[in-house]
């Protein structure tokens, strides 16, 4: 009788601590799952009242805004598109002063994905009603409404920008993830069709972000850029770590880009644009870590503050239009936290310095191509 209990609670221990494993390795493998049923707004897309609009005549609308006056400011403008930083799950498109996404923006974004472009440019940051983190995990009709719906703010934004602040400065476009996906219809309808914009643009950059490359060739109104000492080009990649083929696939067939009527339709069998920013080229060379010229973990420092770079941590190439990555060294520069922060960007830019290279050897050959040029005043303010 007693080595019958013995069985009895044994089993039940085993069947126990199997039950437990699986339920975990279960979360672990429907984790994005989760994420959508935790994060999913409660009304429709068509049903749901948007936030209140942007007003960019007021200060608070924009995440950076320069001030005039003071010193002398760099020779260029950056207009700069923040990725997903709104996870709430009342509404499609957050408010632009929700305060989980207003703190991340100040406190992940801005240092590790605008400040590298600080050095030949001040930053314009609009706030802008973005589609939530839930809408970029599935492709309901709901989720590609209200991505599109952000762009009605970045549009705001730019002609606003255009016409009260920009004063014919030469500018660069920067977008991340999100904001790289708004930033290539900004591209596609506002500044491509129109010589005096395309005239000033140093150059673009697409982080993060799925665009097909055959909009992007030799002979296109912005080109896929091909070395660095070029402006008025386009750098763009998407990534995945190297050797992870069905993050790759999963990538690319799920992506959703601009059509020539403003829709987001599927990639399909188009190749994407891969420009590696290692090389600042759009080309297949397998780049060692060894040129890697810094990344940073630049979480927390604030505007102005000039990272410590990690250099050497990783090598890349463009393998079927997606940037392969190899595995970074430091500790500090892999993911971590919650589900949802996983989601999210991370907390700091594998090619940080690469990318501040790149900028200033573009601004320097527009700065060739356009002798004349001279930059107004200013100085650059965080308004978080």
């Amino acid at each position: 009788m007693a080595a019958g209990r013995r069985g009895w609670k044994f089993w039940f221990v085993v069947s126990s601590v199997t039950f437990w494993t699986l339920a975990i390795a279960a979360a672990f493998h429907w984790r994005d799952t989760i994420i959508e049923a935790l994060s999913h707004p409660k009304d429709p897309f068509v049903k749901s009242a948007p936030p209140d609009p942007p007003n960019y005549a007021v200060r608070g609308a924009w995440g950076l805004l320069p001030t005039r006056g003071g010193g002398p400011a760099p020779p260029a403008d950056v207009f700069f598109l923040s990725p997903t930083t709104y996870s709430g799950n009342k509404h499609w498109n957050g408010p632009i002063l929700n305060p989980g996404a207003s703190e991340m923006l100040a406190n992940v974004v801005l240092p590790n994905y605008a400040a590298p472009f600080a050095g030949v440019g001040q930053v314009f940051a609009p706030r802008f009603r973005q589609a939530s983190l839930y809408t970029r995990l599935n492709l309901w009709d709901d989720a590609i409404d209200a991505r599109r719906f952000a762009y009605r703010d970045v549009k705001a934004a730019f002609e606003f920008y255009r016409e009260h602040l920009g004063k014919g400065r030469p500018f660069l476009i920067v977008g991340v993830e999100q904001g790289g996906e708004l930033a290539a219809r900004l591209l596609a309808e506002e500044i491509a069709p129109n010589p005096e914009l395309r005239e000033r643009l140093v150059g673009a950059y697409l982080m993060e972000t799925v665009v097909p490359a055959d909009e992007h060739g030799p002979g296109s109104p912005i080109p896929a850029c091909i070395r660095r000492a070029e402006s008025g080009c386009l750098v763009a990649w998407a990534s995945r770590r190297r050797g992870d083929f069905a993050g790759a696939a999963w990538l690319t067939g799920r992506a959703m880009v601009w059509n020539q009527a403003g829709r987001l339709v599927p990639l399909g069998a188009r190749p994407p644009l891969c420009v590696n920013p290692l090389l600042g080229a759009a080309s297949d060379d397998d780049v060692l870590p060894r040129q890697n010229l810094g990344a940073a973990a630049a979480t927390g420092l604030e505007w102005g503050v000039r990272p410590a770079f990690l250099v050497r941590q990783v090598g890349a190439q463009c393998q079927a239009g997606v940037l392969r990555v190899t595995k970074p060294h430091s500790a500090l520069l892999q993911p971590s936290g919650s589900w949802l922060e996983r989601a999210a960007q991370p907390g700091f830019n594998l090619f940080w310095a690469d990318l501040e290279a790149d900028a200033e050897a573009r601004l320097a050959a527009w700065k060739q191509a356009h002798p004349a040029s001279a930059p107004a005043p200013g100085r650059q303010s965080n308004t978080d």
